[in-house]
């Protein structure tokens, strides 16, 4: 297996002679497992690039894993140029949303309604086929097993650990953040939530477990956190934590704060290996880096 970032940029694009060494856009992530299966993890303004490299490929089949439908993580997806062709086949993955009950689907049909997209989802030329996803069951897609697991932030968000045949393992949280316990430890129902909020964290470390790439929301210092609980994201200190506890052999921090510039990213990354000792590899996810897994 093999994977490039194409976003790393959370919550709104920052384009800027700031932000030039790692990019602007907001999530993306391109996939190609052994056979050569394409895989995109999210649609963020990242995906109008990698469209541009797809575009030689005719017919095309491209399977879209979408984390959850912040704007951040679809605002590329009617961008997505191959959806205009009518060889293509484009695979939109996602889950049941508990509010609206209703599928992945109603992300594309809201995006392209008259108020917001001069093209109607009826111009869409590719065949295109929507797939609910549940928590906890595999897909195979290609030569790759996916697993979505629901993690913490304030809309249903799946994290996805893709299993590829060459035995390579990847796993990628979409946004992330480490539940606390609302409770003080004397209040009555302290005891329950803790239980809860552990069980939960279990289940989502045996998500991850020996993953050669763990690739995690890490927006925030965590001095910056304690000014933003509740907001849905986590910090270099959760992700590291996360990928040793989960034995992962690489971690890749994105998610990057979009006020953040290339100097100020390198400083914190810099500052937080300095402060830790690890058993695994770290890298700064970067626009255009591309890694191979085996």
């Amino acid at each position: 297996m093999k994977f490039k970032f194409w976003g790393v940029r959370g919550s709104i694009p920052a384009p800027s002679p700031k932000t030039v060494k790692y990019g602007g856009n907001t999530t993306c992530i391109e996939i190609r497992t052994a056979a050569n299966d394409l895989l995109i993890l999210d649609a963020g303004t990242g995906i109008h690039a990698l469209a541009q490299t797809l575009l030689g490929q005719n017919p095309l089949v491209a399977h879209i894993l979408i984390t959850h439908t912040h704007w951040d993580h679809i605002q590329g997806l009617p961008f997505f140029l191959p959806l205009f062709n009518p060889n293509n086949q484009v695979h939109i993955y996602g889950g049941l949303d508990p509010v609206t009950q209703q599928g992945i689907e109603r992300a594309l049909t809201v995006q392209l309604q008259y108020s917001y997209f001069p093209i109607s989802e009826a111009q869409l030329k590719a065949r295109t086929h929507y797939h609910t996803l549940r928590p906890g069951e595999t897909v195979s897609i290609g030569s790759a097993n996916v697993t979505p697991i629901v993690l913490s932030h304030p809309v249903l968000n799946f994290g996805y650990r893709v299993d590829d045949s060459d035995g390579t393992a990847l796993f990628f949280t979409g946004d992330y953040e480490i539940p606390r316990n609302p409770y003080r430890s004397n209040e009555p129902d302290y005891a329950a939530t803790q239980q809860f909020i552990d069980d939960k964290f279990q289940e989502v470390l045996a998500a991850m477990r020996d993953v050669d790439a763990l690739i995690v929301d890490s927006s925030y210092t965590s001095a910056e956190y304690e000014h933003k609980i509740g907001w849905g994201h986590g910090t270099y200190g959760s992700a590291m934590e996360l990928a040793r506890q989960a034995g992962a052999r690489k971690l890749f921090f994105t998610h990057h704060e979009p006020t953040r510039s290339d100097d100020e990213l390198e400083a914190i990354f810099q500052s937080e290996l300095s402060a830790n000792v690890l058993g695994f590899e770290v890298y700064l996810a970067r626009e255009g880096d591309e890694y191979g897994l085996d």
